[in-house]
């Protein structure tokens, strides 16, 4: 393949990609509700049928989108959220608009539609207002505090009553009351602050949170006998939540993940390793089994 032939395909990926993504933004907008998206979504729609134009003059054909792509990433959105789902697309395409830049000798235009990829459509994005972003104070609440008791009344459960059924239904009893205890602060504290957020969707975000959570935890206790192997897939399942969120959150509002998932880890871990040592201690010194 020569220079010109090689030129023209990597020509023909852009054309591609833009016409990809062109085809998402405008299903997307026509899946919102709200109209101050919908119509965020369909400039950047527009300007990536513009790019896909452009790339047409030096290609001298039409290309058609990845149908795929086009459907994976409508189904990503529609499972975790609009926002999540268009600032992953636009991580996957990255690298290939940051080379835009190195073909502005053989193809003009191609520079400046680097500076809009890079500028004008992250400004849009930055646009977009989503109910679920605004709420995640309140996940994230009802996830910590979920991970942290949790975890930790697990662990000295385990030593301490030595019995899986009696473990797990100890565990949801704590779990669930102290659910609806945080959902109740929650409710509080939101309705105390100067703030756009309503305090019953706060309430609820935190408790279906925290529940969630609950179940996700005792569900080892309900399905292994050994109780040691419970716990160790318990601290598991945490992690993996802690990873996760963490993710979406990354992801979703341009967060550092590391440092976050790191510190929500050895905060759960910890608090299970300290309660996992009181029930041993309990135990031992009170003489109680059951």
């Amino acid at each position: 393949m020569n220079s010109n032939e090689s030129t023209k395909a990597v020509f023909l990926t852009f054309q591609r990609n833009e016409i990809t993504e062109h085809q998402i933004y405008r299903k997307l907008a026509e899946m919102t509700k709200d109209a101050a998206n919908r119509e965020v979504l369909l400039r950047i729609a527009d300007d990536e049928l513009r790019h896909y134009g452009q790339w047409k003059t030096a290609t001298g054909q039409d290309v058609a989108p990845n149908r795929l792509k086009v459907w994976k990433y409508v189904c990503i959105a529609r499972i975790f959220g609009l926002t999540f789902g268009i600032k992953l697309m636009e991580a996957g395409e990255k690298a290939a608009q940051n080379k835009y830049g190195a073909y502005e000798t053989p193809f003009e235009p191609a520079g400046q539609m680097a500076e809009d990829e890079n500028s004008h459509e992250q400004a849009l994005i930055g646009m977009l207002d989503e109910e679920r972003l605004r709420y995640t104070g309140s996940i994230v609440l009802g996830l910590n505090d979920a991970l942290v008791e949790l975890t930790g009344a697990l662990a000295g459960f385990t030593l301490a009553l030595q019995n899986t059924r009696l473990i797990a239904l100890t565990g949801a009893i704590t779990g669930i009351a102290a659910a609806f205890s945080m959902a109740a602060s929650e409710y509080l504290s939101t309705k105390a602050e100067d703030t756009e957020k309503h305090a019953g969707k706060a309430s609820v975000y935190t408790g279906i949170a925290y529940i969630l959570t609950v179940l996700t935890l005792i569900s080892p206790y309900l399905v292994f006998k050994n109780y040691f192997v419970c716990l160790a897939v318990t601290l598991t399942l945490g992690v993996l939540i802690i990873a996760s969120f963490n993710y979406y959150i990354a992801v979703a509002k341009d967060l550092p993940f590391r440092r976050r998932f790191l510190e929500m880890t050895v905060l759960s871990l910890g608090v299970a390793a300290v309660s996992f040592l009181i029930g041993f201690l309990l135990r031992k010194f009170t003489g109680i089994e059951i």
